[in-house]
């Protein structure tokens, strides 16, 4: 089985200004020299992207964005375009976060021009899938999580989807303090799995599954042990140095 190094990225979502930012971003550099085992990347808001990646720079920390919009340029007021985001130092864009969807009506069609844009742009897309709490009341995680894959997923090749890094984020645990059990997570992730192993066969095993949804350093090290699960999407834990950089000494 191939070995997946362990991905952790903090999303700031709308939270620090600029020197908060980039106070947070140094702290989190400092440590990082001595976590060989993980991958860790930070999202910061749009307006200190450039700046927090001058201050990362020469570190191996990831610099992501929170979205973007699939148009190189025109006219799209307020919207940003993969090959700024790549011109400022990003690496990895999230897209379709269950808060894009929920409060900016995204769909996995506009999702799906997103993750094409990133790739098209050499940036890697972290892909947000998961249900509401209704819809896993209702026994339709699966197929709510699968129909959010597949499509995101549309007319994106194997040699793509393969530096891809796919986030299953249970809406019902993020900011909520609940978090899904292991067996749970472990659950969807192996699901999710597999449908990767319909899409793409054996290139399936070298995408890496984060879990994101109050995920906190004394719940991470749990995940990290089941199978299918290689790192987290982490929110409000990583707005806070020590906090986020436990998760990243915990995870593995």
């Amino acid at each position: 089985m191939t070995k997946r190094k362990p991905i952790i990225v903090g999303n700031w979502k709308l939270h620090k200004n600029l020197s908060e930012s980039l106070e947070l971003a140094t702290a989190i550099k400092n440590v990082l020299g001595g976590l060989s085992h993980v991958e860790a990347g930070v999202a910061p808001t749009f307006v200190a992207l450039s700046s927090v990646a001058k201050r990362i720079e020469g570190s191996h920390l990831i610099l992501a964005a929170q979205d973007c919009y699939h148009e190189d340029q025109g006219a799209f007021t307020g919207e940003i375009s993969p090959p700024l985001l790549a011109d400022v130092g990003c690496t990895h864009v999230i897209v379709g976060h269950s808060e894009r969807r929920q409060f900016f009506g995204e769909t996995d069609d506009s999702v799906n021009h997103k993750v094409r844009a990133v790739f098209r742009h050499g940036m890697t897309p972290i892909l947000c899938i998961g249900e509401q709490l209704s819809e896993r009341e209702a026994g339709q995680t699966f197929a709510v999580v699968e129909r959010q894959l597949r499509g995101g997923l549309r007319q994106v090749p194997a040699d793509q989807a393969g530096r891809m890094v796919l986030a299953y984020e249970p809406v019902w645990a993020i900011g909520t303090g609940k978090v899904a059990t292991t067996g749970q997570a472990q659950e969807v992730h192996a699901f999710l799995r597999a449908t990767l192993t319909d899409l793409y066969g054996e290139v399936a095993q070298s995408i890496r599954i984060q879990y994101g949804g109050s995920v906190k350093p004394d719940n991470i090290a749990g995940l990290m042990a089941q199978t299918d699960i290689d790192g987290a999407l982490v929110g409000g834990a990583s707005l806070k140095a020590d906090s986020f950089v436990a998760i990243l000494r915990n995870c593995g």
